[in-house]
């Protein structure tokens, strides 16, 4: 058994970044529900990622989306999370919601489509100087629906010259994160739908190119641990958009679907070194909360990332390897399911004392009044949603 206070010490280290989209009115295709209190901009979803982070301490940034979260003035938006207790994390272009886009945006076979995809990424690196963003957070919708609708090959060519003109724009600490999705919008080929095609891309461009693995990115059954696993080894993995699925592309809070997987992909985080500083890894959430509040749908997606994180830094490396070693299968999965079975919420609810933070982080929430009050504030004007 680890120790509980190297544990405690990882757990602090942790950051999970919450993504501004969160906090807007959103749905599916067939209807988005719109809730009371949800942000009307920028500016309030930076309040209330302030007030995820308020109550859990570990969750000091957060990511935006441009355009949805476009101001006049990006440097007075980082003080304004500044001031709030928290920071800009990535930065995500939008290069899919636009007319232009119907059959692509840096694969597009239109030269002035292209264009226009690589402008907007590139000010998105603009906006990363702005605030002192490290990550560009890359995820292309391009791709097609019909065989023989575009040369397959022609689109990688275009891709690789986009992406290299945005990775020649990178400074010397920022990353570009190129993520991936196996299909949709795109039903018959996406360019970069696996972890393979971007892993690729990747390594041509040079080390400030990283894999961005979304959780809900994969076909059933798809082994996400391995590939964790493997763009560890090979210094890859830029980091994650955690979240949870039961067919697709859901999008729900993470842990909800299989808390197992996400325990096992931490697993191999923390194996492979990724929750050191050095690493690099990244470890933020993209969900859309349709149904339930979304403040206190954070709040425990946060929790369920601490849990998992929690019960991986308790497996017994020791008596894994060595089980590992002498071939021993039931007793290394044994080490495992033993990890994964601990209850580790008073571990947890221990070390949020320490921090000064209330053990129960969404009662305390729903004592403070918070949710309450921006009902009552928020009044008038277009609500945050997806799209805008």
């Amino acid at each position: 058994m680890s120790d509980y206070s190297a544990v405690k010490a990882a757990l602090r280290r942790q950051h999970i970044e919450t993504p501004s989209w969160a906090f807007g009115n959103s749905g599916t295709r067939f209807k988005v529900f719109e809730q009371e209190g949800v942000p009307r901009d920028a500016y309030e979803k930076i309040a209330d990622a302030a007030t995820v982070h308020r109550f859990t301490g570990v969750a000091p940034s957060v990511a935006v989306h441009i355009p949805w979260d476009r101001v006049d003035d990006y440097s007075g938006l980082a003080k304004h999370a500044e001031d709030l207790g928290v920071r800009l994390g990535a930065v995500n272009p939008n290069v899919f919601q636009e007319d232009e886009y119907r059959l692509g945006s840096v694969c597009n076979p239109d030269p002035a489509v292209r264009k226009k995809a690589v402008a907007h990424l590139l000010e998105c690196v603009d906006i990363m100087d702005a605030i002192g963003s490290r990550d560009l957070s890359v995820w292309l919708a391009d791709g097609l629906n019909y065989p023989g609708q575009d040369s397959i090959a022609d689109r990688q060519a275009r891709l690789e010259e986009a992406l290299a003109a945005v990775y020649e724009r990178l400074g010397e600490n920022q990353r570009m994160l190129l993520e991936y999705k196996f299909f949709e919008p795109a039903f018959y080929a996406t360019d970069v739908p696996d972890w393979g095609t971007s892993y690729a891309h990747c390594v041509e461009l040079g080390d400030k190119a990283q894999v961005l693995v979304d959780t809900g990115h994969h076909a059933p059954g798809t082994n996400i641990e391995f590939i964790v696993a493997f763009l560890l080894r090979k210094h890859r993995l830029g980091g994650f958009h955690f979240n949870s699925r039961f067919y697709a592309d859901d999008d729900l809070m993470v842990g909800a679907a299989d808390p197992y997987q996400l325990f096992r992909i931490m697993v191999e985080i923390v194996l492979g070194g990724g929750l050191d500083s050095a690493s690099g890894v990244a470890f933020m959430l993209d969900q859309c909360h349709n149904i339930e509040p979304k403040i206190p749908a954070l709040i425990r997606s946060v929790q369920n990332v601490q849990e998992a994180t929690a019960k991986a830094l308790l497996v017994d490396v020791d008596a894994l390897r060595s089980a590992q070693r002498d071939g021993d299968v039931l007793g290394a999965n044994g080490v495992l399911t033993d990890a994964f079975a601990t209850d580790v919420r008073p571990l947890l609810a221990e070390l949020r004392e320490e921090m000064g933070l209330d053990p129960d982080p969404i009662a305390a929430y729903r004592r403070s009044g918070y949710a309450e009050r921006i009902v009552a504030e928020r009044v008038g004007g277009a609500a945050a949603g997806w799209g805008a």
